[in-house]
Parts: structure tokens; C-alpha cells; sequence
């Protein structure tokens, strides 16, 4: 018989590296299984559906959600998002080790819906650094970053909810700790 993995959400401020942890984890795990989210935004210029995200109407969204077919969903800039329930069961209940990368929000209703679910939260090395990595992206205009900022303010101050805190202070070595977290063996 298989025994479940354990769930694992990634957490952390915009501009914080959750993506860039996740690609060198991927690239070193590729047998960790990272949840592909629902999405009512349209695709971008070079995504495909299923890959970056599974693209659907608001109405489909709605039935999801109303289904209780999302382990957490949430609205962002309009759009909606939510993470398939049924994919991280499935993949759960056969042994592989699960990633999903949610904001604050999300990673709370992970929590009341999977208790057992090991929720990590990622942060900068310190405020200072994170606006640097905000501002140095040059892909935002300063009202953009203010925002980001203050809701980052309010994220960093939830780390106490979460069961582990990885500084991203080097990109490979919080991969690394991340995998230790979710309790993969590095080999």
C-alpha cells in the first residue's frame, strides 16, 4: 500500500523568489508534482492550457467553486483562481509529494481544508531586500510596487501561522531547504 505524501504549500510576499525556488526544486525533483491552478484570466502570448494554467469561464469557475471542486480559490485583478482539489488528492493518495505555490489567503484555506497539509512560508532577507527585488524587476511602475509592499507587510507578519520559514537569502540553498522541509530525500 502507498502512503500518502504529505501535502506542501509555498507561501511568501510578491517578489520573494517563490517561482524561482520552485524552478531550481523542479529541475533537481522532477518526480515532485506542482498543482497546475484554474484560472478565468485569458491565456498570455505562449502559455497553454493545462501547462501554466487550466484556462475556463466564470461560469465553469462558479460551478468549481460551488462543487467544491477547489481546495481554495481567490480573485485577483479581476480574475479568478483556485486550485484543483481532485489533482492534489489524487496525486496524495499515491505516494508523490505535492507542491502548490498560493498567497496568504489561499495557503489559509489549505489549512482548514487539509490540516495535515505542511504549510512553508518563504521570506526575504529582510523588507529592504524584497523592495530591491520588487523595484529591480522594472516591470511595474512605482504605485504597482507601493501596493505590493503593503500587502507584503501584512504577509510577512502571518509567518507564525505557518510550520516552517525558509529566508531566501540564495535561491539554491532555500530549494534545498524547502525539499528537507516537505521531507524528500535530497538524493
Amino acid at each position: 500500500m502507498t502512503v500518502p505524501a504529505r501535502l506542501t504549500v509555498l507561501s511568501g510576499p510578491s517578489g520573494v523568489g517563490k517561482g524561482s525556488v520552485i524552478s531550481v526544486v523542479r529541475r533537481q525533483h522532477p518526480h515532485i508534482w506542482l498543482s497546475v491552478s484554474v484560472t478565468t484570466r485569458r491565456p498570455r502570448p505562449g502559455e497553454t492550457d493545462g501547462v501554466e494554467y487550466h484556462f475556463v469561464d466564470q461560469a465553469e469557475f462558479g460551478r468549481m467553486v460551488a462543487a467544491g471542486e477547489l481546495l481554495e480559490h481567490a480573485s485577483y485583478a479581476g480574475n479568478s483562481y483556485g486550485t484543483p482539489r481532485a489533482a492534489v488528492e489524487a496525486r496524495a493518495a499515491a505516494g508523490v509529494p505535492a507542491l502548490l505555490e498560493l498567497e496568504l489567503h489561499g495557503a489559509r484555506q489549505v489549512r482548514a481544508a487539509m490540516p495535515e497539509a505542511r504549510l512553508v512560508f518563504l521570506a526575504p532577507p529582510s523588507f529592504e531586500e524584497l523592495a530591491r527585488r520588487l523595484t529591480g524587476r522594472g516591470t511595474e511602475d512605482p504605485e504597482v510596487i507601493r501596493r505590493r509592499l503593503d500587502v507584503a507587510r501584512i504577509e510577512l507578519a502571518a509567518e507564525g501561522e505557518f510550520d516552517d520559514v525558509i529566508v531566501n537569502d540564495d535561491v539554491e540553498a532555500a530549494a534545498a531547504r524547502l525539499v528537507k522541509s516537505m521531507e524528500i530525500s535530497a538524493d
